[in-house]
């Protein structure tokens, strides 16, 4: 794979400690003459083949994949700009501002052969697949609870007047976004689509700063919690009626859980690899590319869509709306 990667923010940074590990045959860095400084300094430590600065030229070049890691708002027109050039497209999760937005990328990509990715850890990650595979020993699902709560410095400049992207929404921001998204990638992963879907929120200035989401499965219902306004200890549990299935990390970054059964009986998991838990999904992204494992990408990109529909029905019920949505591409 020949990867560009757009943008310089926290999460490129945090793939940059362990870029080393992947089989990229070229990767060069995209910025804004804005951040050039700061884009150069990162390519030059990292080991880049180039930096770009403008969009036209870095699709003109000879790389085959784009990693579309800028604002979520942004996410579509660059992923689409890119498949109309005829490139792959990793796009940093939420994969788009809303469905219709992934429905004409899905569009542009069958008709072009191209693949889309949604770079969402969670369902990449060992301690996960592991996980999926101790569910069935819950016996009837009754309970699922998460809470990935975490106050955010940039709440303080919210409140202060100063609105960054992750508090707008003329940027696709909120905590539904930002960290919500990963809970329910984490549910949907293992039950499918949800019956119903409510959001119980915490709005300010049009945007969600926390909230509580419901998850109506019919038979069991799961609550999934996300604040950028408040701290909480992270939980996760699956209650079932034989065993239950605990953790007590986010779901993004978890590397161990514990299954406690009805007869006292315990059995922990854990991920001794040691390995970033960005590397997974980048792997399995540069395979599925260079061996054109389409099947594989259809599979994921069906769980992108239904997560955006949760996340979507989820604005829709507490009203919240994004300059997104009222655009007609």
């Amino acid at each position: 794979m020949k990867l560009a990667f757009l943008g310089t923010g926290m999460i490129v940074k945090d793939l940059m400690r362990t870029i080393d590990k992947l089989p990229l045959e070229k990767k060069v860095l995209f910025g804004t003459l804005r951040s050039k400084n700061e884009t150069e300094k990162m390519a030059k430590e990292n080991g880049f083949d180039g930096t770009y600065y403008d969009y036209d030229e870095l699709l003109a070049s000879d790389i085959d994949t784009v990693y579309v890691a800028l604002p979520n708002f942004l996410h579509y027109s660059f992923a689409k700009k890119a498949l109309e050039a005829g490139k792959h497209a990793i796009i940093e999760k939420p994969i788009t501002a809303n469905y219709r937005e992934l429905e004409e990328l899905k569009r542009i990509a069958m008709e072009k052969h191209l693949m889309i990715f949604e770079a969402m850890s969670v369902v990449h990650m060992p301690a996960y697949k592991a996980l999926k595979e101790k569910v069935n020993e819950l016996g009837d699902i009754k309970i699922v609870s998460l809470n990935y709560s975490q106050y955010s410095s940039r709440y303080d400049a919210f409140k202060a007047g100063t609105t960054l992207p992750v508090f707008d929404p003329k940027k696709a921001g909120g905590a539904l976004m930002d960290l919500n998204v990963y809970n329910i990638s984490f549910i949907c992963g293992l039950f499918g689509e949800p019956k119903e879907v409510h959001y119980f929120a915490n709005v300010e200035k049009g945007i969600d700063t926390s909230g509580i989401l419901t998850l109506d499965y019919g038979t069991f219902k799961a609550v999934s919690i996300a604040a950028k306004d408040c701290k909480a200890p992270v939980t996760c549990s699956i209650q079932g009626d034989h065993a239950c299935l605990t953790m007590n990390t986010s779901v993004n970054g978890m590397t161990k859980f514990e299954l406690d059964r009805n007869d006292g009986t315990k059995e922990p998991y854990a991920d001794e690899s040691d390995s970033h838990r960005l590397l997974y999904e980048f792997q399995d992204f540069i395979k599925a590319v260079d061996t054109k494992e389409y099947d594989h990408m259809n599979e994921l990109l069906e769980a992108s869509s239904i997560v955006s529909r949760v996340i979507e029905n989820a604005r829709k019920d507490a009203g919240i709306v994004f300059d997104n949505d009222l655009k007609i591409s």
